[in-house]
């Protein structure tokens, strides 16, 4: 009995590790206006700065998963109490990234990013997933289907939780621009005006959305989020 204890206790941890990268995949997978983001970098300014952006939306995830597996509500409180502020930050910035993306120009070679360019790339995505209250709320329902007990007070698991989900999500990104690496010189410039002029609305929505979410318009239009 001891011994069949003690082999659960050590495989344990590798259990919430691979049950955090399958949450990160889940997670990561869905394209939506931070996906479409990440990946306009890519293509106008390199994979690495698209990596980059791709990593401050994972990181974002695994401290998202950590507060929700613990229970800890300040977060959840705190996001609720300012998400009028967030939100129409985010949506406000969200617009302006569209825009911006809508009027680039494709160059044929990628901008060079130096360090201050990249951390800013990965800043901006963390803050635009973690300053969104549906991140927690997220994993909260993950954890729900998926049947994830408390971890209350195991600090321990739910670092390895949300390391978990760290790389299942990381794993996403650097598969997705990795491949995007490697065929980026069979887009030419046509192709990556046409990614840009549709990308960019489609970001310029999702932030109109946020917008009209804080608005009274969100009844009619039955916008709920």
């Amino acid at each position: 009995m001891r011994a069949l204890t003690d082999l659960i206790g050590a495989t344990m941890p590798a259990y919430y590790i691979v049950q955090g990268m399958l949450i990160g995949l889940v997670v990561a997978v869905p394209v939506g206006p931070l996906g479409l983001l990440c990946i306009h970098r890519a293509l106008a300014m390199g994979a690495i700065c698209g990596l980059f952006s791709g990593l401050g939306v994972a990181s974002a995830d695994a401290l998202a998963a950590s507060f929700a597996a613990l229970g800890v509500s300040f977060l959840s409180d705190l996001l609720s109490e300012y998400q009028l502020g967030f939100r129409l930050a985010g949506g406000i910035f969200l617009c302006y990234l569209g825009w911006r993306i809508h009027s680039t120009q494709p160059q044929e070679q990628p901008f060079p990013m130096n360090v201050n360019g990249l951390m800013s790339a990965y800043a901006t995505t963390f803050f635009l997933t973690i300053s969104n209250p549906v991140t927690v709320l997220s994993f909260v329902a993950i954890y729900a289907g998926w049947h994830v007990p408390s971890l209350q007070g195991r600090y321990l698991a739910t670092a390895l939780l949300a390391l978990g989900v760290f790389m299942g999500s990381a794993l996403w990104w650097v598969s997705l621009f990795a491949g995007m690496n490697l065929f980026r010189g069979k887009f030419s410039l046509r192709t990556l005006g046409w990614i840009y002029r549709i990308s960019g609305p489609l970001i310029v929505g999702f932030g109109i959305l946020v917008l009209l979410s804080l608005s009274p318009l969100r009844h009619p239009f039955g916008i709920e989020f």
